[in-house]
């Protein structure tokens, strides 16, 4: 950081360039784009694949409003899906029901740090294939409604596929939306990134030329490209967007980058703790690690089981008065007015709403002391059972 500061250049340059390799190398994809947020990743992404109106995208209906208004920021028309029964992740069976001729995308949610069925998911969209009328060659390369990763939280994690092989996320998914917001396992303090797998018939080289177009007003050269050269002059090739990544973001990201395979294990030992303490009570808690797959360990969900939502609402006051603060995650989507207003109705979602009235979130970051952990538990067994 201090590098960059006394460099005199903090916007866009090398330090984004490195980062980008980064990222590339961590998730074994070819290429990464950094950004100012996982939203621009993922609203860059549908734009450079020319999803817009006339399109339907299908996302899930528990999640943070970032994966579906952006489908509503490039004209395409959001179709969400209910959760599985006792499931934060999308009902899959309902998802293939619901797919149109004119679907083009459907953008997963990594949940907690934990990557979906991406084995299912594709087989979906293979078997689903006829419906497909690509709009443009970068569409025709998969020739496939497309998958993309809102994997917010799951930068680190790690799935086993049907071929038993382990790949990370990032490299599993189409396309994979990263967030490196100040809350999220690393941080930028506001940034993200938009990674993609290699297909045959697609050009990396043009798409991440296009992207950096995309998210710097559709300008030719940016300001380091023009500064390292004798010739000023540059193109606005089309009407972009500004989204772009500084330099001083991404040393921060860089240092957070090289000690992250240790925040990962922190966070193992933390969910492990809360975990073996959690068993004596009546709760359902969110699984991190399995044989076929590894989170990322981003949040620390619990379900209260019988219990109601002015129960857990209670529960987390008390928590908060004790010194402890708890969230939610998340209010599904059709309980707001943005998505109420679009005639989308939480009673057609009824499994998300069962999950969501008395999930809680547990604190789960790397600054948690024992005697943190070991207060956060006394806590909850006191306010819980009162």
């Amino acid at each position: 950081m201090e590098e960059v500061l006394r460099s005199g250049w903090i916007t866009t340059g090398k330090k984004v360039k490195l980062f980008e390799k980064k990222i590339a190398e961590y998730v074994k994809t070819k290429s990464a784009v950094c950004l100012n947020s996982a939203t621009a990743a993922l609203e860059m992404c549908l734009r450079i694949l020319d999803i817009g109106p006339g399109d339907e995208v299908i996302t899930s209906a528990y999640t943070y409003t970032a994966s579906c208004s952006v489908i509503k920021h490039v004209g395409a028309t959001p179709v969400l899906i209910d959760t599985a029964k006792d499931s934060f992740y999308m009902n899959l069976e309902s998802l293939e029901n619901s797919i149109t001729r004119k679907t083009k995308a459907i953008i997963a949610v990594d949940i907690a740090g934990r990557m979906c069925d991406y084995d299912k998911l594709l087989k979906i969209v293979k078997n689903k294939k006829y419906l497909f009328t690509p709009k443009n060659e970068r569409q025709k390369a998969f020739g496939r409604i497309l998958v993309i990763a809102d994997a917010a939280h799951s930068f680190g994690a790690s799935l086993c596929l049907k071929n038993s092989t382990w790949k990370k996320s990032g490299n599993v998914a189409d396309f994979t939306a990263f967030s490196f917001h100040a809350v999220k396992n690393i941080t930028t303090a506001e940034g993200g990134a938009l990674t993609w797998r290699q297909t045959p018939k697609l050009n990396s080289k043009e798409l991440y030329r296009d992207l950096m177009l995309l998210s710097l007003h559709g300008q030719s050269k940016d300001a380091l490209a023009k500064a390292n050269s004798d010739n000023w002059e540059y193109d606005i090739e089309n009407f972009g967007y500004k989204c772009n990544m500084t330099d001083v973001s991404a040393a921060i990201g860089l240092s957070q980058l090289e000690r992250y395979e240790k925040t990962l294990e922190k966070r193992k030992k933390i969910i492990k703790k809360y975990d073996n303490f959690l068993e004596k009570f009546n709760v359902k808690v969110f699984t991190h690690f399995s044989k076929n797959f590894i989170s990322s360990g981003h949040l620390y969900l619990v379900n209260l089981i019988g219990k109601s939502e002015i129960f857990r609402n209670a529960l987390i006051e008390k928590m908060a008065k004790l010194g402890v603060s708890m969230n939610v995650h998340y209010k599904p989507l059709p309980m707001f007015t943005a998505y109420k207003n679009l005639g989308f109705n939480i009673k057609n979602y009824s499994n998300a709403f069962n999950v969501y009235k008395n999930e809680i979130t547990f604190p789960l970051h790397t600054l948690l002391t024992e005697n943190d952990i070991e207060y956060v538990l006394q806590m909850f067994d006191r306010s819980f059972r009162g």
